[in-house]
């Protein structure tokens, strides 16, 4: 379901296969796994996370057909709630690990998909293929108050989370550079790489304290949306680095 490549000290982790790479328990299992590898590894000075896809799609979201091939309503609405949780618990993984984390995203990133992609540092998008949208208002469903609040930590205009929420608009790459949300947008998905290579480069090159960098991040992140999402710092663990968990 993803792989996961070291190349100095730089890592990347893809989504592989051409389909649309629906979260559900198997791919977000998957992902975690390979982060867990990741935070594993001998620490060195500096690292980052590139996170890409092959295919058509970054993420398409949350696997509906899965959830909704339950043999009972009740079924289903668990199913949702499961992805829900396991959602928030990628996020906080994300949003904890030691390193600065980038979204190479190379074809389309909607609803649950685009938030998986928020929840990274940076976001850089090829411009040939692809679009970011936030599809629940067309598929008939309440988008869930921690994606506002991620949504909100991100996303500072009030207009173009108006426009993402409300008219459930598709962004191509240059649409988003303009509205602010990625940072720049590239003529193919190996050229978006590259970029992502490069802007990984740069930030190992600082090289910053990874527990410090995390921390950082936390504050920037805000106490509402660690609240919404169920992230707790308890306390500080070895070398400075901090225990999470999610609430499920």
């Amino acid at each position: 379901m993803c792989t996961l490549e070291k190349r100095g000290n730089i890592y990347i982790l893809t989504l592989i296969g051409p389909g649309e790479h629906r979260l559900n328990p198997t791919l977000f299992d998957s992902i975690q796994s390979a982060l867990r590898r990741l935070r594993a590894e001998p620490a060195s000075p500096s690292s980052a996370l590139i996170t890409t896809a092959q295919g058509k799609f970054f993420c398409n979201g949350y696997d509906l057909a899965w959830a909704r091939s339950a043999p009972s309503t009740a079924i289903t609405q668990s199913r949702y709630q499961l992805m829900s949780s396991k959602l928030r618990s990628l996020i906080s993984d994300l949003i904890s690990l030691p390193m600065p984390t980038i979204a190479a995203v190379t074809g389309h990133a909607s609803a649950g998909g685009f938030i998986f992609a928020l929840g990274h540092d940076y976001m850089l998008m090829r411009k040939d293929r692809g679009f970011l949208y936030m599809s629940e208002l067309d598929i008939g469903l309440v988008i869930p108050a921690w994606f506002n609040a991620i949504l909100k930590s991100k996303i500072g205009d009030t207009n173009v989370r108006r426009e993402l929420v409300l008219t459930a608009a598709r962004l191509t790459a240059e649409m988003a550079v303009e509205r602010r949300i990625i940072q720049s947008a590239h003529d193919s998905s190996e050229a978006t790489i590259e970029a992502a290579g490069r802007l990984g480069e740069e930030l190992v090159n600082r090289k910053w304290d990874g527990h410090v960098y995390a921390k950082n991040r936390l504050a920037v992140w805000g106490r509402e949306v660690l609240d919404k999402i169920g992230f707790d710092e308890i306390v500080e663990g070895q070398n400075g680095d901090s225990n999470d968990k999610s609430k499920l």
